[in-house]
């Protein structure tokens, strides 16, 4: 087994499959045979040629989940034919963020997919301290779910939500809708969830959510205790403040444009808090894991998957308009 099938992106909207190598495995990692991989948001921009982190040729993913084939010299735990997932977040364990626990903060830290090697092939090398292995009850496309369930679980607790809190969220991609059942599950009911696509609103309904059609010159009635931007827009990231009640709190977590102008003053005299969300800690992708294996969240109605030959395609529709479709799953 010296080469393998992988999904290759090549520069912005081309991606092949090609032969390659089969990652080398070090004594602390894991030879992970994978079995889905979900496409990220992030990973769209990258397809674009928008995103810095993803430079081609590169193998992306960082979504996903499989069945160990082997294992390091020095891993103990772990054995072929596990069914696990993986935080594909590599960090150094010995700065202050990761002696903290913010491991998602660490200077070091490393993306599957981005810095290294990524799963949209049919093997990952992962180290074995960020591989979880998966209950029987769990599905390999759910356990593909708990890396984008976990930035979301991440977010509210940032915001520390209460029962009561009015929540609004920008944006009904998987993160926005991850978000929404996150905040279900620590015992909210008024949420709103605002986009354009009247397929994934309809997902918002089916969830419990609120959904509102955003029009770029008008926000939701304001007045809410915490606001999500999950898209990352300039016009979304104002909306967001201008939608916040005075003493609130805006989470911004999209990166869709690196800049953007605000309402500072308004801000100002309005005591809104502003927090930045990336990624998640070791702790909140436990929770994650935790969580979807007691049946807390789903998006699976709403998903499709396909084979890595068509991931060109995939990606092609999910940026073009992906329906009512929150997730697509790349099958090896």
């Amino acid at each position: 087994m010296d080469t393998m099938k992988a999904l290759v992106y090549e520069g912005p909207r081309v991606m092949n499959v090609r032969e390659v190598p089969v990652p080398g495995l070090r004594d602390d990692e894991v030879l992970v045979r994978i079995e889905v991989a979900g496409i990220c948001g992030s990973e769209l921009g990258g397809y674009l040629g928008h995103n810095s982190l993803r430079k081609p040729p590169l193998i992306m993913g960082h979504e996903f989940s499989g069945v160990v084939e082997r294992v390091g010299a020095g891993v103990e735990g772990f054995k072929a034919g596990d069914r696990v997932t993986a935080n594909p977040l590599v960090t150094c364990g010995t700065c202050r963020y990761c002696r903290i626990g913010e491991t998602q903060l660490c200077i070091y830290r490393q993306l599957l997919g981005a810095h290294r090697p990524g799963a949209f092939a049919e093997y990952a090398a992962v180290p074995a301290s960020n591989v979880y292995r998966l209950t029987d009850g769990v599905s390999f496309e759910e356990g593909a779910l708990v890396e984008p369930f976990a930035c979301a679980v991440h977010a509210c607790r940032l915001l520390r939500l209460r029962t009561d809190d009015r929540l609004l969220i920008y944006g009904a991609g998987p993160i926005g809708l991850f978000v929404l059942q996150a905040a279900q599950a620590s015992g909210l009911k008024d949420i709103v969830v605002a986009d354009l696509n009247e397929g994934r609103l309809e997902i918002v309904a089916e969830l419990g959510g609120i959904p509102v059609r955003s029009a770029e010159e008008s926000a939701p009635e304001g007045g809410f205790d915490a606001v999500v931007d999950a898209v990352g827009a300039e016009v979304t990231r104002r909306k967001s403040v201008e939608a916040a009640r005075p003493g609130g709190t805006v989470l911004f977590t999209g990166l869709h444009e690196a800049e953007s102008r605000l309402p500072i003053n308004d801000m100002i005299r309005s005591e809104i808090g502003t927090l930045g969300a990336f990624a998640y800690s070791r702790e909140d992708f436990e929770t994650a894991l935790k969580w979807i294996g007691e049946g807390r969240t789903n998006l699976l109605p709403w998903s499709e998957t396909a084979p890595l030959e068509e991931g060109g395609a995939c990606f092609e529709k999910l940026v073009s308009g992906p329906g009512k479709v929150a997730k697509i799953f790349l099958a090896l």
